[in-house]
């Protein structure tokens, strides 16, 4: 029998992306209307830290990938029932993650660019091969076996970066970008040229702790999808919340020898933030799949239902110039905040048009 479709897990999909598609923009403009304090704390979190440290805006990318943990156990289990072959569960999983892998590649210019001058190691890259490495070991190791690989990796990442720098450091601070033996490895391995000249947050070393990001939502997903009778609703939610804040308080605990940072995806930063993100789900979950308070969510599930869509079309298509278009004259007339604020509500709304019109001739882009 085909598993529910959980409507939480869209909306969440959504809130996460909207970030993606302006929501981040429309925050900052707003903060100007605060007092500053106020302000230019909320402004903070809407840009990512430049190093070591964290800010909501740093949750974004892993949240998106413990999301898409989530959906496996539900996949996998519609899969089976349909009676797929394994083999060709398989074959979907790898050619996911390719695409993802291709699409990634593309979306950084590959269309355009000389090959050295490409960038190979993307968001879509890592989303793919994380989520693809996840579903391969969920799919043929059993729950505390997960668990098991979990810890292996984090722990083992945590003293290779502790305990072996970079032959270039040249004394830095091995949890550096210049003394980083992940830097090192990744100007070895990754062609083309990397996000930091130096380094790369998205290269080849930060992608097995974020296996784990993947592999933790896996997790979550199959406590919810579980049909254990002492499993009502509210106990799941209760498991998500408590593994959330012990996710949480283990991060900010290992934080303090080996800082939470999100261009390493350090072990920290993974246990933090997928702490958050369980949290996260369990409201969404609660309100929306428990609680049935649903009438909210249009606005969020019409990104959710097409967020690779959006992610790449912002690329593709120039909404800023359709949003000033429509707005121009009348933002030309305003005071410079207002005129920032009016402006990001604008593109927010022309991507969002677009989605729906999507949403309501039923096209989906699904990889």
């Amino acid at each position: 029998m085909e598993q529910q479709r959980l409507q939480s897990l869209d909306a969440l999909r959504g809130f996460d992306m909207l970030f993606i598609m302006g929501g981040s923009s429309f925050f900052v403009a707003l903060s100007k209307f605060l007092p500053a304090s106020i302000g230019e704390a909320i402004a903070r979190q809407m840009e990512h830290t430049a190093w070591s440290g964290f800010t909501f805006y740093d949750m974004i990318f892993p949240l998106f990938l413990f999301i898409a943990g989530i959906s496996f156990p539900y996949s996998l289990s519609n899969q089976q029932a349909k009676g797929i072959p394994r083999k060709t569960i398989y074959l979907r999983i790898l050619k996911r993650g390719f695409i993802l892998v291709l699409l990634g590649i593309v979306y950084n210019g590959a269309l355009q660019l000389a090959i050295g001058e490409i960038r190979f190691a993307s968001v879509l890259a890592r989303i793919g091969i994380a989520w693809m490495v996840a579903a391969l070991i969920f799919m043929n190791v059993n729950r505390l076996g997960r668990g098991f690989i979990c810890a292996f990796i984090l722990i083992g990442y945590w003293l290779l970066l502790a305990f072996v720098p970079s032959p270039e450091a040249g004394g830095a601070d091995p949890f550096s970008m210049e003394g980083s033996i992940v830097g090192y490895i990744d100007r070895i391995i990754v062609p083309g040229r990397l996000h930091l000249t130096i380094h790369d947050p998205e290269g080849f070393m930060s992608t097995f702790p974020a296996i784990v990001s993947a592999m933790l939502g896996m997790f979550a997903g199959e406590l919810v999808k579980s049909s254990a009778e002492k499993l009502t609703p509210m106990k799941k939610v209760g498991w998500l919340l408590l593994a959330g804040f012990f996710l949480c308080i283990a991060g900010k605990a290992w934080d303090v020898v080996f800082p939470i940072n999100k261009n390493l995806w350090t072990s920290s930063f993974t246990c933090y933030v997928g702490g958050l993100s369980m949290i996260l789900f369990a409201v969404f979950y609660m309100i929306i799949d428990v609680w049935k308070y649903r009438k909210w969510t249009l606005f969020f599930t019409v990104i959710g239902l097409n967020s690779i869509t959006i992610y790449l079309a912002q690329r593709i298509i120039n909404f800023d110039g359709i949003s000033k278009f429509f707005l121009g004259g009348i933002i030309k007339f305003l005071p410079e905040n207002l005129a920032f604020l009016v402006s990001s509500v604008g593109y927010i709304a022309v991507c969002w048009g677009f989605l729906y019109f999507l949403y309501k001739k039923k096209i989906f882009l699904k990889v």
